[in-house]
């Protein structure tokens, strides 16, 4: 019984620190650039678009160009936020023996 009322108390104790791992996450921001700092996009912990910023001199570059590297960057943060994702998950999941755990992102 005694091993029993353990695994309940570390299931508990998982939960609780996935919760506040999700909420960690939340709170990420990442920067993706392209085209030597032409474009930035910045990205929250849920992977959406909080910011966007485009240099002056490649609004001078035709559309296909600029499409390119905004697609760059956002595929540069989002690259981004997974690694940090992981590594937060890690922290938690790691004290518990959970093996290859990765975040589903």
């Amino acid at each position: 019984m005694t091993d029993f009322t353990k695994i309940l108390d570390k299931a508990k104790e998982l939960e609780a620190k996935m919760k506040e791992s999700q909420e960690n996450i939340k709170k990420i921001r990442v920067e993706g650039i392209s085209g030597a700092n032409s474009v930035k996009v910045i990205l929250d912990g849920e992977g959406v678009m909080q910011k966007i910023e485009i240099s002056d001199e490649i609004l001078k570059e035709n559309k296909s160009v600029l499409e390119d590297l905004i697609t760059a960057a956002h595929n540069n943060a989002k690259s981004k936020l997974r690694e940090k994702t992981n590594e937060e998950i890690s922290k938690t999941a790691g004290g518990f023996g959970i093996p290859g755990f990765k975040w589903p992102l």
